[in-house]
């Protein structure tokens, strides 16, 4: 399951061989044993890398959860470590507050003594906050933590894959689009997207995305609050863009409609990074966040 999360995540052998400190050959060795052993191909192999076939998606979804009831169960039996009393929690999307509160409380369950102090000064900049020793823990979409020699002279940060959401894309039922099977690349080029004060970091993950190595010049409006991006798009202003997670709870009325890109889901791998001194409060933290997910 770890090996299938870091190959979506990164998209090639190579990267997960990177991430998971082994070899290519062992990764590629390792799918091929994996994919034996449930008698599905997991991922297609394509020019640029691997891709998830429909079996792979279903196991990347699920195997978050596994993953976290199993490391779970894992410290459960080991020696109990004494955790620090207070730990400073940020997450770079705004999207991850909407459950971040369910999950610490179930986290408070287990350890009552501890305080999750949300620290917001660092979501446009969590790995600063964490270089910085002024945040335990982070949330992270987009942004990456220091490789090859600048890691080394990095505090001890340990990073680990959790789960992924969908970005989406909204317009009012009365707007040109709201007919349309799915949004092409030239719709983005053409309409206005609405969206909030988003990092630098997650900009350039979606112009890297979406367009690959080409940068369009595209019309933004921004606004701080989700309640006023829905309504600018509602106001047919423009496309919204933000996370499935958000955009659920307001499909009901049918004044917004949802749309995906032609070319397929546009998926964002989430990651926990940590201080290893925080190291049994946020292994702690997994389970609980995969649990309370929308």
């Amino acid at each position: 399951m770890e090996l299938v999360l870091a190959l979506a995540e990164s998209g090639s052998t190579a990267a997960a061989a990177s991430r998971l400190h082994l070899t290519q050959s062992a990764i590629s060795r390792a799918l091929t044993q994996a994919e034996d052993r449930v008698g599905v191909r997991l991922f297609e192999r394509v020019a640029r890398g691997v891709v998830p076939t429909v079996a792979g998606a279903t196991l990347i979804a699920g195997a978050p959860r596994l993953l976290g009831a199993l490391r779970e169960l894992e410290r459960s039996l080991s020696a109990p470590v004494a955790p620090p009393k207070r730990v400073r929690i940020v997450c770079e999307c705004y999207t991850a507050y909407r459950w971040l509160p369910t999950a610490a409380a179930r986290l408070n369950e287990r350890m009552p003594d501890l305080e999750l102090q949300v620290d917001t000064r660092f979501t446009l900049n969590p790995v600063q906050g964490l270089l910085q020793d002024r945040i335990d823990v982070a949330l992270l979409t987009t942004s990456e933590l220091p490789k090859g020699r600048a890691r080394h002279t990095a505090p001890d940060l340990v990073e680990q894959p959790l789960f992924s959401d969908e970005i989406v894309f909204l317009v009012s039922s009365h707007h040109r689009l709201a007919r349309a099977k799915s949004l092409t690349l030239a719709d983005l080029r053409t309409e206005r997207l609405i969206t909030g004060n988003t990092p630098p970091a997650e900009s350039a993950w979606f112009f890297r995305t979406v367009f690959g190595r080409k940068r369009p010049k595209l019309q933004f409006q921004l606004f701080p609050l989700t309640e006023a991006i829905l309504d600018a798009a509602r106001a047919g202003m423009g496309i919204a863009v933000l996370s499935d997670w958000m955009a659920s709870a307001y499909l009901a009325s049918g004044d917004l409609v949802c749309k995906r890109l032609a070319t397929g889901p546009l998926r964002r791998p989430w990651r926990i990074a940590y201080q290893r001194s925080a190291s049994e409060v946020a292994e702690r933290l997994i389970a609980p966040l995969t649990a309370s997910l929308p």
